[in-house]
């Protein structure tokens, strides 16, 4: 007698019996482990008298599927009852429980935003194809990167991350996006290099754009600030082009980082204050005139992003 056995209770025993003599009827989603592993089909344990069967054309919608590097002994499967068989095993398909169970979850991954890894399997004139979940995708051109892409061919047999952005299960629509993990990585990558900037540090920027209100400035490293009209010059201005003009070189201290904007002064850079040459290799603090140490505080999400 097995270990196994011996360390079964009654309880655990009434549990398998009755467990084998559950009704199972066509339809009905069921769980079971995998056992055995051929090229046409997988064997399931259902914990059931008799043993679930899915044939290979009845595992994955997805072209690319392997039953043997796919499917793994000891994986748990859930699929749909399509009929007994003549030898008595279920007949199972993985493939319709996929399309059943899966546009909840994919509801709940566009819900969450969160972020997935597909392998794109085909190219079409307007985007690609991959699958998800066991459910084909689309990916259009203008969402597998920055830029539209005019070559979806070069993308097939990728590794990519996405994000969900439609679900539809009445029309089967399944929509991924690229270009959104993109934009997300590069804000929080900017947002990181801005969070390392201290309040007070002085730089060389140029003028980018001038509104009534003041103007934009670039500062280095791909990050831009708002220098306002009251902070160009001490005396009074009706115009900030009284003082700049577009691409002309100023030097600004950065004051405040408030609701997504970096604030910029003119007027407040001293004849004595140093000009950091790259921003990003700004010093952790800051030395006013009067050698108080000035630290930064409270940057985190601050920067205009150029898109």
């Amino acid at each position: 007698m097995s270990e196994e056995i011996k360390d079964m209770t009654m309880a655990d025993f009434e549990k398998e019996i009755n467990g084998s003599f559950r009704a199972v009827n066509p339809g009905d989603i069921v769980t079971g482990t995998v056992i055995g592993i051929s090229d046409t089909e997988v064997t399931v344990d259902l914990n059931y008298f008799a043993e679930g069967i899915i044939k290979l054309e009845e595992l994955s919608n997805d072209p690319r599927f392997s039953i043997k590097g796919d499917v793994s002994i000891g994986e748990e499967i859930r699929a749909v009852v399509i009929r007994e068989d003549r030898a008595g095993n279920i007949l199972l398909s993985k493939k319709q429980a996929d399309d059943i169970l899966a546009w909840d979850k994919l509801r709940e991954l566009m819900q969450a935003k969160k972020v997935v890894s597909v392998k794109i399997a085909e190219s079409t004139n307007a985007g690609v194809i991959t699958y998800l979940e066991g459910i084909r995708a689309f990916i259009p051109a203008s969402k597998l990167g920055f830029t539209y892409a005019e070559d979806t061919s070069s993308f097939v047999g990728k590794t990519m991350d996405a994000i969900v952005i439609t679900v539809n299960e009445s029309e089967k629509k399944l929509v991924l996006s690229v270009k959104d993990v993109l934009y997300d990585r590069e804000r929080e990558e900017r947002n990181s290099r801005i969070a390392r900037i201290p309040i007070g540090t002085v730089v060389e920027g140029t003028v980018e754009r001038i509104e009534q209100y003041g103007a934009f400035v670039s500062i280095g490293d791909d990050l831009q600030g708002l220098l306002h009209i009251s902070q160009i010059s001490d005396r009074r201005l009706k115009s900030p082009k009284e003082e700049l003009e577009l691409g002309q070189k100023v030097k600004v201290k950065i004051i405040d980082v408030k609701e997504g904007k970096i604030s910029l002064s003119m007027k407040d850079v001293r004849e004595k204050d140093e000009v950091e040459e790259a921003i990003d290799e700004a010093p952790a603090d800051y030395t006013f005139g009067d050698d108080e140490p000035v630290t930064m505080a409270g940057l985190f999400a601050g920067i205009n992003l150029k898109k």
